[in-house]
């Protein structure tokens, strides 16, 4: 596998440092403001095979990779190229989100943070009907929150619904695509339109509604089994 080249960001408003969460996290220096873009998610660009050969069960022990889906076609990898924002830990009650803009994921604000609290979003890594009954064992979180739901992966709720959204659309597959250059197929994945109220109001919607390649979306983040556990922003 690729050496990790680390290209760091100027002016990012949070530091590296021991979390109580999982290994390094990203923690405020100052106070960050709700709806406020803090970082871009970087990594190696691969297509979707590329991936899958890159990371597969039986060669690796550790059920988690900084893959991020960008559409059908395009996986960033943060584990050959990244920067700060791979340090950036789930929570079950995050304070921040990442959204897709354009080609590019960003890491947003929820609400406001102060300085000295960590930087955590939902990674609600997809659940597919491949994963087995140990899966939530595989995906373990460990944020602590009061609502901890005791895994990474989305909670089930959410997952059905995504399902249901995704058998609906492939029902309309014949029609044109006059408006989707992302169109969400089980690789590309979104929360289920959480449609959270303290989404980022001064950029765009979570793109629940749209897979416009030039709206912000919400994107996915694979963990390591191929083409499964996504992890998804927003």
């Amino acid at each position: 596998m690729t050496s990790p080249s680390f290209q760091p960001t100027p002016s990012i408003p949070f530091e590296l440092r021991q979390s109580p969460i999982q290994g390094l996290g990203a923690f405020a220096t100052r106070r960050i403001r709700k709806g406020a873009r803090i970082i871009e998610y970087i990594g190696e660009r691969l297509t979707q095979a590329q991936a899958d050969a890159r990371y597969d069960d039986e060669s690796m022990e550790r059920h988690h990779t900084f893959l991020f889906n960008l559409d059908d076609d395009t996986v960033l990898d943060a584990g050959t190229l990244h920067n700060e924002s791979r340090y950036i830990n789930h929570s079950c009650e995050p304070n921040c989100q990442s959204l897709i803009d354009k080609g590019h994921i960003h890491i947003y604000a929820l609400r406001a943070i102060e300085p000295g609290e960590e930087l955590t979003y939902d990674y609600a890594y997809e659940r597919t009907p491949e994963m087995g009954d140990d899966a939530e064992g595989l995906y373990i979180c460990r944020c602590g929150t009061p609502s901890c739901r005791g895994t990474i992966l989305a909670p089930e709720k959410k997952a059905r619904a995504r399902r249901k959204k995704l058998a609906g659309k492939s029902k309309t597959a014949s029609k044109p695509a006059s408006k989707s250059k992302a169109a969400s197929k089980s690789k590309t994945a979104s929360k289920a339109a959480s449609k959270s109220k303290s989404a980022p109001k001064s950029k765009s919607r979570p793109a629940s509604k749209t897979k416009s390649a030039a709206s912000k979306q919400r994107g996915t983040q694979r963990a390591k089994t191929a083409g499964r556990g996504r992890r998804a922003a927003g």
